[in-house]
């Protein structure tokens, strides 16, 4: 069955010529029958010319960003599976057939890579931490299951990928990705798979702080976007009670001596009060227009046939 099936390896890569030879060979081994594509995003090495030398497909994408890299790698190419791993060698190839099969024979939409590592150097205590924090905001705030959020190496279905809306254009993929999973339903399953250090003399392009940081500001407009109803709520709440603590005094003035001596807090808690209303009113609104959405998403999805038609 994986052999009347397309399969293609998704490569993105940034100045990766240390490793990418090697993801190549491993991929094609633990793979023979898979289509390799290697897009390389504006590199300033040789990684573009040692891909082709191995015989993967290489193709450009020069706006810089690993959301851009993957938004164009999701358009262009046409397969039943896709495999998506990073041109790095930290992600361990051995378990790919496993992940494919996995997906087939469940009729998954996803299968996920979680990484398991000894080696600090290859998964920094930070970003250990990071990504915990990171991944129990998204289960938290969108009752996903995921418990490697970040990771780099995940196997999907044609109907999952052709299906994804992907707006952010650097490392916050991952978590686009994850959220949608989540958002239409898609069936998925995680697979611990080893995680290696980097080929000596490889940098990471990820940095903890400034990635981490606009990661979180994707989980925060997603947050909004996608569960408009509970983000209005809480500053609806936040207005309501603020209104109340600043009238309360004022109101107990007004009982005892018929006169309202502070006027401006008055003013600002009526305006609270306003705010709180206008807040839960675009919250309720709001969630309308996104159970539609959800729904048109959920119905383009369904368009496209599962892995194995029964």
């Amino acid at each position: 069955m994986i052999q009347e099936l397309k399969t293609a390896v998704l490569i993105p890569c940034f100045n990766e010529e240390k490793s990418i030879s090697k993801v190549i060979k491993d991929f094609r081994n633990n793979l023979p029958g898979a289509y390799i594509y290697v897009y390389d995003n504006n590199s300033t090495d040789k990684t573009a010319d040692i891909a082709k030398k191995q015989g993967a497909t290489v193709k450009f994408e020069k706006v810089r960003g690993k959301g851009n890299v993957v938004k164009r790698m999701f358009s262009d190419i046409e397969a039943d599976i896709y495999i998506i791993v990073d041109g790095d060698s930290t992600y361990d190839a051995t378990v790919s057939g496993y992940m494919v099969k996995l997906l087939i024979e469940k009729n998954l939409d996803m299968v996920v890579g979680i990484r398991k590592s000894t080696d600090k150097e290859a998964y920094r205590n930070g970003h250990v931490l990071g990504n915990k924090v990171l991944t129990w905001s998204v289960s938290k705030i969108f009752n996903s299951e995921f418990t490697d959020m970040l990771t780099g190496f995940r196997v999907m279905s044609k109907r999952f990928v052709k299906t994804f809306p992907l707006t952010s254009s650097g490392f916050e993929i991952e978590t686009e990705l994850t959220i949608h999973a989540t958002e239409i339903g898609a069936s998925f399953e995680e697979v611990e798979t080893k995680y290696k250090s980097r080929e000596q003399d490889s940098y990471s392009k990820l940095n903890t702080w400034s990635d981490g940081l606009k990661i979180s500001l994707l989980i925060f407009s997603l947050f909004k976007d996608h569960r408009p109803l509970l983000f209005f709520s809480i500053f609806s709440s936040i207005f309501f009670l603020l209104s109340i603590l600043l009238a309360t005094p004022i109101i107990m003035t007004w009982i005892d001596t018929g006169l309202v001596p502070r006027l401006p807090s008055a003013v600002l808690s009526l305006g609270l009060m306003i705010f709180s209303f206008f807040s839960l009113l675009s919250g309720i609104i709001l969630d309308g227009i996104s159970r539609h959405r959800k729904e048109s998403k959920r119905l383009k999805y369904l368009e496209y046939k599962p892995v194995i038609t029964n």
